[in-house]
């Protein structure tokens, strides 16, 4: 580990749970310390008493090229498209909202390192600070174990996204509606839950007098699009 990438001492207890988040991951990471940094906030390192640090930001522009590259070639090897198409594709997998699931998912805010005052303020759960840790998660994935390696753990956490940013299950659903009944679906927000930088929104859809869902997600489009895939499984809609 160079000196660009100096972590927080690494205690017993912070070995123990990060060892956990490997094995709970199906990881194999030798190089902890670079893990530690993957987790490290700038307000950590900021706030940090025992000497300087390093936060995660240089792993992070590092995993974003590893996480492009991936996905770039998935697409290439597995779609048909021109750049256009493969570029709106990944756009939405790598997106901040997508990355922030995966972290949750992952369970990565509870190893976070963050400052006290971004604590104060709900950043443990903001998605630009989970986006940020889990592209540096990627990066020291692949500096520690290599491309082999990293390129199935994202490909495992991502291929779901992008399917679902293949098929546009509303448009789908429409076009379905429109011709069978000439009529639209009709999407209805039912309820919000969790603090507003973490907010998670519940909608419904009605189709011709049957209603489907509610279905989550951590935008309105995202749940409105759960709710209308609800919807086109349920009336055996097919692309």
């Amino acid at each position: 580990m160079s000196d660009f990438d100096k972590a927080p001492v690494l205690t017993e207890r912070r070995e123990r749970e990060l060892l956990f988040f490997c094995s709970n991951n199906n990881l194999s990471v030798t190089n902890l310390e670079l893990l530690n940094t993957a987790f490290t906030h700038s307000s950590f390192a900021n706030e940090y008493k025992q000497g300087s640090i390093n936060d995660n930001e240089r792993l992070e522009f590092l995993g974003d090229s590893v996480l492009s590259v991936v996905v770039s070639e998935y697409l290439y090897e597995n779609y048909e498209g021109d750049e256009g198409d493969f570029s709106k594709i990944r756009s939405f997998a790598v997106s901040e909202d997508s990355l922030a699931e995966v972290a949750l998912h992952l369970n990565l805010d509870k190893y976070l390192l963050i400052g006290k005052g971004e604590e104060l303020t709900g950043g443990r759960h903001k998605k630009a600070i989970l986006a940020d840790c889990m592209e540096a998660v990627f990066a020291a994935v692949f500096l520690d174990q290599g491309f082999n390696v990293v390129k199935p753990f994202i490909l495992k956490h991502l291929i779901p996204r992008i399917e679902n940013s293949h098929r546009d299950y509303k448009s789908l659903l429409q076009e379905f509606v429109q011709k069978r009944w000439k009529s639209v679906p009709v999407y209805q927000l039912v309820k919000t839950e969790g603090p507003e930088h973490n907010q998670i929104f519940w909608y419904t859809v009605t189709v011709h007098s049957q209603n489907f869902g509610p279905e989550s997600g951590h935008s309105k489009k995202e749940a409105e699009q759960n709710a209308a895939r609800l919807a086109c499984t349920s009336l055996g809609i097919k692309e």
